[in-house]
């Protein structure tokens, strides 16, 4: 069975559950002008998603962090670090792309139900 959680928009899930797995995005809800707050923020909503489906970061797989400026990985990174668990650390990719509106930062995980 899958399970979906409704998104911000028609046509999209925010949180999908299916055979064991997770697949959850989250960009900030504060749309400041730091990518370093816009990360944080988003982990934020990344970690209530994951609670929400029955699972939490320490059961992540994977996680790729799109970001507006490459020029702004480090402040990125530093969020990052700040959050994930050191004894279960994803597999991570980070992308620059043009985002939507103010955001500067969009992140999708899966993890372990």
């Amino acid at each position: 069975m899958i399970q979906r959680w409704a998104g911000s928009a028609p046509g999209r899930s925010r949180i999908v559950k299916h055979a064991g797995v997770v697949y959850t995005v989250a960009t900030a809800r504060d749309k400041s002008p730091s990518v370093r707050q816009q990360t944080a923020d988003a982990l934020e909503m990344i970690e209530r998603n994951l609670a929400e489906a029955g699972t939490d970061k320490s059961q992540l797989l994977s996680a790729t962090v799109y970001i507006t400026d490459m020029a702004h990985k480090p402040d990125m990174d530093l969020a990052w670090r700040a959050w994930v668990d050191p004894n279960g650390a994803p597999q991570r990719a980070c992308v620059a792309v043009a985002l939507e509106g103010r955001d500067l930062v969009e992140i999708v995980v899966t993890a372990a139900a």
